[in-house]
């Protein structure tokens, strides 16, 4: 995810929070009661009704079925293009991935927003000019730990994840941060859908020197790739192209840290700090 994705105006998402939370009221429902009816957490409730976040499909049809909407959930979620926090070039492939059945990253700049912390999230949104505003830094921050729900749903997405050491032994935001970054990390790596690897400082021959990848796999069992710059961000679609990136990525993976391997480090590099 972009390191300073830049705010997008939310009136839509905000409107169709206030009327999901009227909805759920008139039911005489807390978000709590919510939230098991439509199978998310109550953060998840919470976080759409304030407008931060754009309600999944299936989220829309089981409020609608829970909440008796009349139609008017359903309807007012297709007018629903926004996504607040996200940078316009990293939306559409977003959408991809709340579709995907395998997701492959490799990051060479800040860990991946999917396995971030909120006190990490939060130093990278400050580290990168221009300071944003605390509305901006809160939007960003919101939108990428909602991003992180995608590492429980279900069905399950099988997740690869190739980081460079580098990126932990920077310390962004300071030792505890750090600390507890590296506390995060070990507990998703004991995941079963979710591979981590650390590709170590030293490593002579290193197949991602062109900079950092994503690829996910469709329902439809098609690859695509997704690179990304400063302030743009591409999505590659062209089989030649991602069959590129699919050699690079599988190189990479043979070059890192086994995911054994990877865990003993964190846990010497957590005892160090």
């Amino acid at each position: 995810m972009p390191v300073n994705s830049e705010p997008e105006a939310s009136d839509s998402l905000k409107a169709y929070g206030a009327m999901l939370k009227a909805f759920r009221e008139r039911a005489g429902l807390t978000q709590e009661d919510l939230a098991p009816l439509v199978r998310y957490s109550p953060q998840t409730v919470a976080s759409i009704e304030q407008g931060r976040r754009l309600p999944p499909k299936d989220f829309v049809e089981r409020a609608e079925e829970s909440l008796d909407g009349f139609g008017a959930l359903r309807a007012g979620a297709r007018h629903l293009t926004r996504r607040p926090g996200l940078a316009s070039w990293f939306r559409q492939w977003a959408g991809l991935e709340e579709q995907a059945v395998s997701l492959c990253t490799y990051e060479c700049r800040v860990v991946p927003g999917l396995l971030q912390t909120e006190a990490y999230a939060r130093a990278v949104t400050l580290s990168v000019p221009p300071p944003p505003d605390e509305e901006q830094v809160q939007q960003r921050v919101a939108a990428r730990l909602a991003r992180q729900e995608l590492l429980t749903r279900r069905p399950p997405i099988a997740f690869s994840f190739i980081v460079e050491q580098a990126l932990l032994e920077r310390q962004t935001g300071g030792l505890d941060v750090t600390g507890e970054l590296i506390d995060h990390l070990l507990r998703w790596a004991e995941h079963w859908n979710v591979e981590l690897q650390l590709m170590p400082l030293r490593q002579p021959d290193h197949a991602g020197l062109d900079g950092p990848m994503m690829l996910l796999e469709t329902p439809e069992n098609r690859w695509l790739g997704y690179t990304e710059g400063q302030e743009s961000g591409q999505l590659i679609s062209d089989p030649k192209q991602v069959s590129v990136l699919l050699q690079r990525y599988a190189k990479l993976r043979s070059q890192a840290l086994t995911p054994a391997d990877s865990v003993s480090l964190l846990e010497r590099m957590r005892g160090a700090l």
